[in-house]
């Protein structure tokens, strides 16, 4: 049997390539460490071998908390290659969460920085379920085995064997970032990993040989899996809007990146810093960006950093399906960024190949069975639903979620996953998105859907960004527009809400929005500092229209 472990990538490339750099870490401004695919299979062998030898084989759950670095791009391939299941979690959730999610992955296996394995101990993390652990630097008071005697024990077992996995086999649990409620760890297949690599490659044309600068771990590890080389930027992952700008621009340069995937923020903080230096990016051949819906403007600065004919692409899709759609900034920009000012939503584009979209009536129960009944009329705004493989079939260990965001379809056995977020289909099949189901807001009047209704107050010149909340109960919530400025917008707060006001007068959809609050930096979330929290700011809204500060 052929296996379907989605780290035969690696040794394939390893052979086609083997002197090509697979990872270049920035250390500092101009230091970088270099890593070919023929060192990064070598050392994932090595790593598997001792993993193997440890007790951390096929099946194994092993939660993994290394920073972005060659160990890190080692470990997740050995794991891959052994048919271990690395448990990924963002490190910057917190405490509590981070406490919630091993629990609830009830791994057997935790491999960490020592940092990460004296919070473990102090805090209780995982205490259950963990038997194995492997420290990646100083082993302390914690035992288990350090990752250089790991590595030396695997290395007098080469060469490594992968075992055949099947398709369907899990590969690894996934972490939501929980910016729209609690954090719940999506279950992926080998399957659907080796779908998600065959869909990057067939929507973008990347070929092996490119350079990918890596600012999203995740995302990165799909580098080597298309031989493209991770450069990895000296920058926190976790805080990619406080990345340094100088710095990213600097390893674009000297290795001539390619392709960039980097958060909303990432690229508003870099198309900033670029026009007002008059810098080009001439090497990037494409660049992309995910995680929430990037500004217009912010794609129209950054488009002034590419090439002619050299385009950002925003893919929509999900921790639990991505990439379901994808458009690029020419066609953005061209024809539907104005559709936004307008109060239509946010275009995501058409489904990719091989992928299902569906818009179904909205409905916060579960809906156990497809029918064609669920859906509704083209340009109606509903829920989104997809189908296809590289969606995810359930969550780990958590049943009412699974329950609540797939619906079984008994025509073939498959399934569709309902997104979370509202939109509709336009009369070319693309996709436009208009926010979470969960944010829409609930007046007496009706639903107020949040992307829409911000698209145009984020028309005004000193909007930086807006978010709609509903103040009250659902059904008799009031609207109310919160408001982030530019840095350096008018500071007439008074005049800046009577234009706003203008604004959403002069369309049906925000003519009801009578209530601005202005907020100096809203709360977003952990993993692309970009999603909006509107739970927060609708609790603080509350308190600050009690207290009488409203418009």
């Amino acid at each position: 049997m052929e296996s379907a472990n989605v780290a035969a990538h690696l040794p394939r490339m390893a052979r086609l390539q083997p002197d090509t750099p697979a990872v270049i870490l920035q250390r500092g401004l101009n230091d970088y460490g270099v890593h070919t695919f023929r060192e990064l299979d070598e050392l994932s062998d090595a790593y598997a071998a001792g993993l193997e030898a440890y007790g951390i084989r096929r099946g194994t759950r092993a939660a993994l908390m290394v920073k972005p670095s060659l160990e890190f791009f080692g470990l997740v391939f050995a794991l891959f290659k052994s048919g271990a299941v690395p448990v990924l979690i963002d490190p910057a959730i917190g405490a509590r969460n981070l406490r919630h999610c091993l629990e609830e992955a009830a791994p057997e296996a935790f491999i960490g920085i020592p940092k990460a394995q004296a919070a473990r101990v102090l805090l209780g993390w995982g205490k259950k379920s963990i038997e194995k652990v492997v420290t990646a630097g100083p082993r302390l008071f914690w035992g288990g085995r350090s990752l250089k005697a790991l590595r030396r024990e695997g290395a007098r077992r080469l060469p490594y064997a992968m075992p055949a996995v099947e398709a369907g086999e899990a590969a690894a649990i996934l972490f939501t970032s929980g910016s729209t409620g609690e954090p719940k760890g999506a279950l992926y297949t080998h399957g659907i990993f080796l779908a998600q690599v065959e869909a990057l490659r067939a929507a973008y044309g990347i070929q092996p040989g490119e350079m990918d600068l890596a600012t999203f771990p995740l995302f990165a590890l799909f580098g080597p899996a298309l031989g493209m080389t991770a450069l990895v930027p000296d920058m926190d992952a976790t805080r990619p809007a406080k990345a340094d700008p100088e710095r990213l621009v600097a390893a674009i340069a000297r290795w001539k990146a390619t392709n960039l995937f980097g958060s909303p923020a990432l690229i508003d903080k870099l198309s900033r810093y670029g026009e007002a230096r008059g810098i080009a990016l001439p090497s990037l051949k494409r660049a992309l960006s995910a995680g929430a819906p990037v500004p217009p403007a912010t794609i129209r600065r950054f488009q002034k950093l590419l090439a002619p004919g050299v385009q950002l692409f925003t893919p929509y899709g999900a921790t639990e399906a991505l990439p379901v759609c994808s458009i690029g900034s020419a066609e953005i920009l061209g024809e539907t960024a104005e559709a936004t000012r307008q109060g239509r939503g946010v275009c995501v584009g058409p489904p990719l190949a091989g992928m299902q979209v569906r818009i179904v009536r909205i409905t916060d129960e579960p809906v156990a069975n497809w029918s064609e009944d669920l859906e509704i009329s083209r340009g109606e705004i509903g829920e989104i639903a997809v189908k296809g493989p590289v969606v995810t079939r359930a969550y780990f260990n958590r049943d009412r979620a699974t329950e609540l965001a797939k619906i079984a379809d008994p025509r073939d056995g498959g399934f569709w996953h309902r997104m979370g977020d509202l939109g509709y289909l336009d009369e070319r099949g693309r996709v436009w998105m208009c926010g979470r189901k969960s944010h829409r807001v609930r007046t007496a009047e009706g639903e107020l859907y949040t992307v829409p209704c911000e698209g145009i107050f984020n028309a005004h010149p000193s909007v930086f960004r807006t978010a709609l909340v509903g103040v009250g109960p659902p059904g008799a919530q009031r609207p109310v527009l919160c408001v982030e400025l530019e840095k350096h917008a008018d500071p007439d707060l008074s005049r800046v809400r009577r234009e706003l006001l203008e604004l959403g007068a002069a369309h049906e959809l925000t003519r009801g929005i009578r209530e601005i609050l202005f907020h100096s930096a809203f709360p977003v979330d952990i993993r692309h500092n970009a999603k909006i929290f509107r739970e927060r700011l609708a609790v603080w809204a509350a308190r600050r229209l009690r207290g009488g500060a409203g418009a």
